[in-house]
């Protein structure tokens, strides 16, 4: 296992993500053959096909890695609003911005909330400089 993350036997149901992501953690699922760790839930590892998969706490900053802003929302919601795949180190995740200005590639953020898109929490970061 990578670093010093307390990882958690068993696999990591998207319920269980859900509420987790809703309390404020941001968690994922570390592979115990290749070390490969990934943002959302899964059932295998994506790497090695592996299905010993521990949850593992994941870094709540992390820089982006691509945006882009959505200009015409989806019915039910307001936009423009911009969203990010965010470098969390060992894996990346997609989320929602939180910034009058928006924010560029490269840029270091932090994730602050979640925001339910359909019935569906999706965390949302803001920019830390």
């Amino acid at each position: 296992m990578s670093g010093d993350r307390t990882s958690e036997s068993g696999p990591l149901t998207y319920a269980d993500w859900r509420d987790r992501l809703e309390d404020g953690e941001l968690v994922g699922l570390e592979c115990r053959s290749c070390g490969h760790v990934t943002a959302t839930p899964k059932r295998a590892c994506i790497d090695c096909g592996d299905r010993i998969l521990d949850t593992c706490p994941l870094p709540t900053t992390g820089t982006v890695h691509s945006e882009t802003t959505i200009t015409v929302p989806p019915v039910g919601f307001e936009g423009p609003y911009q969203v990010s795949v965010i470098d969390l180190g060992e894996t990346k995740l997609m989320g929602r911005i939180r910034s009058d200005e928006g924010v560029e590639i490269g840029a270091s953020v932090e994730f602050v909330d979640t925001v339910e898109l359909d019935g569906m929490p999706a965390p949302v970061f803001e920019p830390t400089g």
